[in-house]
């Protein structure tokens, strides 16, 4: 989500912005949390399947701020967006919290879905550890991640939002549990099928590195350090990304699909296709997989998938072939990307810019690729190593958002004619995402007297 503010710099301005213009009960404290959005530089839509994937927390963050009140009734003011009150009775009649599903019709309709990533963390909050919904809140969020460019502007929202609001209910949390809720209000309120890995980032992230994940479900590993002559950027499509879009929706459900019937074939370790060694793929699972399948079809053969948050429909049709093999080899370039990184020298450099290539071949066969990612991936390509840029993929959810870039660190004027090409080809201007700042865990939560 996006409130349209500008940046918010430090926790000083952020406190003064919500003085001015929050309207705040005087005499009483807030808490304030601060959570970046993620570049996703490879590993994308395999988190679901267990990939190991590796993110960079972007500048561009969300704070919140949560006060309670007597009134009974929650108040969510998202910057440069109408405000929207709820009565508490609706979250929780008599006392008692109503169905995810019944949440998730409560905030379908687009004019206030998206108020769904902050009012549903307090309803997991609710139903999943004991916060009572028998006193408000007034909840004030200042973002600066852009909506719909693929850089995690809902994980942002969800684990700042969190955060301030279970600190000021006196509600303690572990950072991983926090993550893992958020993904739960994300999937089960704002009916979005993401994976764990962006609420991760959110709160794990570390400036000076990227956050490795081996996502069976959010297995931390050590962060990988980006050589300091290299450098990662994004540029924007200007085509809009929903990670609750179809396309996204059925390649995961395509996914499973393929999961379940190679269960009939093989034990999967852990149950996730990431586990699948391409070999192995090739030799002995592939030829099982049919390319497209309709959801009549395999529901009458296997009746369903083993995921919770996506339904195969009847009368759709899916791929079924290259979303289930997208996982196995994108665990493969990921691996292979992180060790390139602690080696040295221009051929691996060449190297992890191939990587990141091939898996935005692989998006674009699973269907999640588009014309404006693809022609940035195109004129990246054209810059080329002799320019200093070495690669570049869609990121996160696929369907439009940002491309990663990586390139030595004086490549700057290369990402600058990129992005001169590009707006000449389409009239649209990439927004570049540069710089890094700190996850939600390293800056904490703050109290502050209002």
């Amino acid at each position: 989500m996006d409130s349209g503010v500008n940046a918010v710099a430090s926790l000083d301005a952020f406190v003064d912005l919500v003085r001015d213009r929050a309207s705040f009960e005087p005499g009483t404290s807030i808490s304030v949390a601060r959570a970046p959005g993620r570049l996703d530089v490879m590993g994308g839509i395999a988190d679901y399947s267990g990939s190991l994937v590796l993110e960079r927390p972007i500048a561009e963050a969300t704070w919140a701020a949560v006060q309670r009140i007597d009134r009974p009734a929650l108040e969510v003011v998202s910057l440069g967006r109408p405000p929207f009150r709820i009565a508490l009775e609706r979250l929780a009649p008599d006392g008692v919290p109503v169905p995810y599903e019944t949440a998730r019709h409560m905030f379908a309709h687009s004019d206030r879905r998206w108020c769904a990533y902050i009012v549903g963390v307090i309803l997991v909050l609710a139903r999943e550890r004991g916060l009572s919904l028998t006193s408000g809140a007034k909840i004030v969020v200042a973002s600066d991640v852009p909506e719909g460019k693929g850089v995690s502007s809902s994980a942002a929202v969800e684990t700042a939002s969190m955060s301030a609001v279970a600190d000021a209910f006196g509600i303690p949390l572990e950072p991983r549990d926090l993550a893992l809720l958020c993904q739960r209000a994300e999937n089960l309120v704002a009916g979005a099928p993401c994976g764990v890995m962006d609420q991760m980032t959110c709160v794990f992230g570390d400036e000076h590195t990227l956050l490795a994940l081996l996502c069976q479900p959010a297995d931390l590993q050590p962060p990988v350090h980006v050589p300091g002559d290299l450098a990662v950027w994004g540029l924007d499509s200007g085509e809009r990304h929903a990670v609750g879009g179809s396309d996204y929706g059925a390649v995961r459900t395509g996914a499973f699909m393929g999961l379940r019937i190679l269960s009939e074939h093989t034990s999967v370790p852990r149950g996730y296709l990431a586990n699948i060694a391409p070999a192995e793929f090739e030799r002995a699972l592939v030829r099982h997989l049919p390319e497209e399948m309709s959801g009549d079809e395999f529901i009458a053969r296997y009746e369903r998938t083993s995921d919770s948050v996506t339904v195969v429909e009847p009368g759709r049709r899916y791929q079924v072939r290259a979303p289930t093999g997208h996982p196995v080899y994108e665990r493969r370039r990921a691996d292979l990307f992180r060790g390139l990184l602690h080696e040295s020298g221009e051929d691996a450099c060449r190297d992890l810019g191939e990587l990141m290539y091939g898996s935005h071949a692989s998006y674009g066969q699973c269907g999640l690729g588009s014309t404006g990612t693809d022609r940035l991936v195109a004129l990246v390509r054209a810059e080329g190593a002799a320019a200093g840029l070495y690669g570049a993929r869609i990121t996160g959810g696929g369907s439009g958002g940002t491309v990663a870039v990586l390139g030595r660190r004086d490549a700057t004027p290369a990402i600058a004619r990129v992005a001169d090409a590009y707006e000449r080809e389409t009239g649209y201007r990439p927004y570049v995402f540069a710089g890094s700042s700190p996850g939600l865990t390293a800056f904490g939560t703050r109290t502050i007297s209002i």
